[in-house]
């Protein structure tokens, strides 16, 4: 990877746009993850990282995030 974070032609070679029309958001949310997870697995595995070793770490990941989830409290 790049030493410099912004350069864009390192993120336009694994960023895969999701279409924002005719989705409903929750789809479109679904979508967004989707495509990141894709293009998260593209660069791991261009990267060396075996399928075993993508799935763990984005399994590990992903349960950090859903175990770390506090959601709001409506306030009436």
């Amino acid at each position: 990877m790049s030493e410099n974070p912004y350069d864009s032609s390192e993120h336009d070679a694994f960023v895969t746009d999701f279409p924002k029309k005719g989705f409903g958001i929750v789809d479109y949310l679904q979508g967004r993850v989707h495509f990141s997870l894709m293009d998260q697995m593209k660069l791991m595995h261009k990267s060396g990282m075996t399928i075993i070793q993508i799935k763990e770490t984005i399994l590990a990941n992903v349960t950090e995030i859903i175990d770390s989830f506090e959601p709001e409290s409506k306030s009436h």
